[in-house]
C-alpha cells in the first residue's frame, strides 16, 4: 500500500514539474493577436507555433484563423504579441483595414472574404460577418476607419 501511494505521489510531482516547465516556456503574452479585445486565459487557451516562437491565442477560431494568413498575421500582431517582433516579415506591409466592420475587435487579412462597398474593398473576417454587412451595411459601415 505505502509503495502504491510513494508511486502516486512522484508521477504527481513528475506531471506538475512538466506542466511548470511547459508553461515556463510560453510567452508573457496576456491579449489575443486576433481577437485584441480578448485576453489570454492562462487555464484555457491554444497556442501556435510560427517560425519557433510561441504565440498564445484565445480560442481554436483564432488558431484557425492565424493558419490562413500566418505571416501576415505576425506582421500586424506584434503590439499584442511582442515576441514576433524578431521573426516577422519585414517586406509584408499592413493593409489600411486591420478589423472587420462586424466583429471589430476581429482582425482581417489580404485573403479575408472581401466585397466591394462604395468604391472600395471592405475586408471581414468570416462569411458570416460579410453576410450581416451585406443585410444591412449602414449600420456597420460606421466601423471602417
Amino acid at each position: 500500500m505505502l509503495k502504491h501511494v510513494i508511486t502516486g505521489t512522484l508521477l504527481a510531482m513528475i506531471l506538475m514539474l512538466g506542466i511548470n516547465a511547459s508553461a515556463a516556456d510560453l510567452p508573457k503574452q496576456k491579449i489575443c493577436p486576433l481577437m485584441i479585445e480578448e485576453e489570454i486565459d492562462p487555464e484555457d487557451f491554444e497556442v501556435v507555433n510560427y517560425k519557433g516562437v510561441k504565440v498564445l491565442m484565445c480560442c481554436s477560431t483564432c488558431k484557425k484563423m492565424w493558419a490562413q494568413n500566418p505571416n501576415y498575421f505576425a506582421v500586424v500582431s506584434v503590439k499584442e504579441a511582442p515576441q514576433l517582433k524578431a521573426v516577422a516579415s519585414k517586406e509584408i506591409k499592413p493593409m489600411k483595414q486591420l478589423f472587420c466592420p462586424v466583429y471589430t475587435d476581429t482582425r482581417v487579412h489580404p485573403k479575408s472574404p472581401s466585397m466591394e462597398y462604395e468604391g472600395k474593398k471592405i475586408y471581414f473576417c468570416k462569411d458570416r460577418a460579410k453576410s450581416r454587412f451585406e443585410g444591412n451595411p449602414a449600420k456597420y459601415a460606421k466601423n471602417l476607419k
